[in-house]
């Protein structure tokens, strides 16, 4: 079961025009995923974590309620999970679609480096665009990019990030292989991301994976909470 959001926000109606192209009505919004840490790691198609780091579960009782915890020491490249395991097995993302992703995160330090991809399926020779959506936790702040065919990174927005607490996050993509599709992102509450005419679709398609990836770097060891994962039709189904 999600748990209950870390605020109530309310949705100007500037706010709400700017998402229009991302949402559907309500009597169409559906849940289609909900990852409670307290299901546990089974709720990821699989995880990216060599040992000795892992993804575990943990709850502080404070209120918040369970978590996953991405624990990448040093002398590893990452340590993530990828993709979206539903009762049916894993989930069958498609073009022309639009997925709203929310959770809330929370990292141990103001650099965590990458900590979402929509990673595109099959080897670097197969895609075009290897990740079109990344965020990263990088100098106390929370970055989206837009990456298009050729490795051309396009910064779509930058906001402020405390390390030790909790933000929640929304992400909105509509997916589209012809360069029509469509990003928003809000953190606590305020869209800071957005970005239309965007190729949101590889040629094999693409799946989410969250956590905390560092590329070639192992020199550096990084801890990213995450807590209350879902993914629905529209914003109001995983805020």
């Amino acid at each position: 079961m999600r748990r209950p959001p870390l605020r109530a926000w309310a949705c100007t109606a500037a706010a709400a025009a700017c998402v229009s192209v991302l949402t559907t009505s309500p009597a169409q919004a559906s849940v289609i995923w909900d990852a409670d840490a307290s299901q546990g790691v089974g709720v990821f198609v699989t995880t990216l974590c060599d040992s000795p780091g892992s993804v575990t579960t943990g709850d502080w009782n404070d209120g918040h309620g369970p978590f996953f915890k991405f624990n990448k020491p040093v002398g590893t490249p990452r340590c993530e999970a990828h993709s979206v395991r539903t009762g049916g097995g894993e989930y069958s993302f498609k073009d022309n679609s639009t997925y709203w992703f929310g959770w809330d995160s929370m990292t141990k330090t103001g650099n965590a480096q990458t900590v979402f991809q929509w990673k595109s399926n099959g080897t670097n020779d197969q895609n075009s665009q290897n990740y079109p959506v990344l965020m990263k936790v990088e100098d106390d702040q929370l970055k989206a990019w837009y990456v298009a065919p050729g490795e051309t990174w396009i910064s779509i927005g930058t906001t402020p990030w405390t390390a030790g607490e909790w933000h929640s996050i929304q992400l909105g993509i509509t997916t589209d292989a012809g360069g029509g599709g469509t990003l928003s992102v809000y953190k606590d509450g305020t869209q800071f991301a957005s970005r239309t005419g965007a190729r949101t679709w590889d040629d094999l398609g693409n799946k989410p994976r969250w956590g905390t990836y560092f590329g070639t770097d192992t020199s550096t060891a990084s801890i990213n909470w995450v807590a209350g994962l879902a993914m629905g039709t529209a914003r109001a189904d995983v805020d």
